[in-house]
């Protein structure tokens, strides 16, 4: 049964009290807010033949926050009454001091809406959605005599948010999310590999709960497990290497994506750092972070301080232009916030964060860059990766590579990883695609310990001279 809409202000605090509370802790601030969340959410988890995890959680609570200069005060509580409030705004005052600031000036409004408000918890019962997952085990060990193993879950979650700023105005967000993901495990000869696939974005779950779209999410997921099935070692040394378009920007979004945060260039820690209106990639090189792509995994109404989320663009035409911004760092550079202040929940301060970050399409034909190939590896699926912020030095491994020779696709290969630098990555582009695509819905993104929905994409890109990491040649 849903749930009554999250109405603080009117079910809970007196919205007059508690504006007094929060101009008491920033006065003499540059900025702050009074952020009270609730989140519902969901998920199940179908393992093995049977259903292994159900789990169902509900939190609600508030912070607040003070900040002056590079200084912020925070308090959070579970508790959404006054005498928390009088507590949290005494804590964050403390970051204040005796100073006397003057507040920034608020956020701009926006009536603009990204998707809709109801509660994907709801779209199905519970019988249904492990009435779900079971057909998808079924489905998926009735496709090959190989499947050994099928993992599928559902998730959903439905996060309300009210932000109360210092002048007065009261700015809220209602946030939907739903995923399924499918894992299929084959064997072969005593031989095992893996293949996933998912799907997700700010909506509900009936459209993933569809018996059309779960067949298609499984038959990838177990396409990908057959193709690492026959898959040989891979070759190791410096080659040029075609990216496939859609999740492969996951490379782009840990290799240049955080490095062009707004954070990490005000305290100098970014390989891109002091390189504003500069050359940083290849001619046709333009990086967006958008995020009001409706109904996009990425995407927020407004951010976690108020600010209406934006299209801003990062990188044009190869020359470096701007960066995702916050409010305290964008004050701090002397520019304007881009809506990208993110937290991942009220128990956490917000900072500069990517929403939905990729590169526009090229003119280049997907498949003569391949053909292009005399000798390297065509990627197209990506797990895990590791990036040094500071260095941009970045390793990455593929879930789905091939082996080029002469322009002609041929064996799969495993274990490849992808090792280099954003910077020269960038700029070693040869061919950008015409054939732009964003992720299916699956993406997370993880910093200073804490994790928000992202999305990425690209087009099919030539880049040369990668490190290629993998079996000896």
């Amino acid at each position: 049964m849903a749930s009554a809409p999250f109405r603080p202000f009117d079910d809970i605090l007196d919205r007059d009290a508690a504006l007094r509370r929060l101009r008491e802790a920033v006065a003499g601030a540059d900025d702050g807010e009074l952020f009270l969340e609730r989140r519902r959410s969901e998920a199940l988890g179908f393992d093995d033949g049977r259903l292994r995890t159900a789990s169902f959680d509900a939190s609600e609570g508030f912070g607040l926050r003070a900040v002056r200069g590079e200084t912020a005060g925070y308090a959070h509580s579970t508790t959404i009454d006054e005498p928390s409030l009088v507590r949290a705004a005494a804590t964050a005052r403390l970051a204040v001091g005796a100073g006397g600031g003057t507040l920034a000036a608020p956020p701009p409004r926006t009536n603009r809406r990204l998707y809709g408000d109801a509660d994907p918890i709801d779209d199905a019962g519970f019988a249904l959605k492990v009435e779900t997952l079971r057909e998808i085990d079924a489905f998926a060990r009735a496709l090959d005599p190989r499947v050994v193993q099928v993992s599928a879950s559902l998730s959903a979650s439905h996060q309300e948010v009210a932000i109360l700023r210092p002048e007065g105005d009261l700015v809220t967000d209602v946030r939907p999310m739903a995923r399924l993901n499918v894992s299929v495990i084959v064997e072969e000869n005593g031989r095992r590999e893996s293949g996933g696939h998912g799907q997700g974005g700010r909506h509900g779950l009936l459209g993933l709960i569809d018996r059309a779209t779960w067949e298609a999410t499984t038959r990838e997921a177990l396409r990908i497990a057959l193709v690492n099935l026959h898959a040989e070692a891979a070759p190791a040394g410096v080659m040029d290497v075609v990216l496939g378009n859609g999740w492969p920007g996951i490379l782009l979004h840990e290799a240049i994506g955080h490095g062009l945060e707004g954070d990490f260039n005000r305290k100098g820690t970014s390989a891109f750092a002091g390189l504003m209106g500069q050359r940083v990639a290849a001619p046709g090189v333009t990086v967006l972070d958008d995020g009001t792509i409706p109904d996009r995994r990425g995407s927020i109404t407004v951010d976690d301080e108020g600010t209406p989320s934006n299209r801003t663009v990062l990188i044009e035409d190869g020359i470096l232009v701007g960066f995702m911004q916050d409010r305290q760092n964008a004050r701090l550079m002397g520019v304007q916030p881009t809506g990208n202040g993110r937290r991942e929940s009220f128990a956490h301060i917000p900072m500069p964060r990517m929403t939905n970050t990729y590169m526009l399409s090229g003119e280049a034909d997907p498949a003569s860059m391949v053909a292009d190939l005399k000798d390297g590896i065509y990627a197209v699926g990506f797990g895990g990766g590791q990036v040094d912020i500071t260095s941009g030095k970045f390793v990455f491994s593929c879930t789905e590579a091939y082996r080029v020779r002469n322009g002609q696709v041929q064996e799969p290969v495993k274990g490849a990883t992808l090792i280099g630098d954003g910077a020269t990555a960038l700029k070693g582009i040869r061919a950008i695609g015409n054939d732009m695509a964003l992720d299916p819905g699956i993406g997370n993104c993880g910093k200073a310990g804490q994790w928000v929905p992202v999305g990425v994409g690209q087009p099919s890109l030539l880049i040369g001279g990668l490190t290629v990491g993998g079996a000896a040649a």
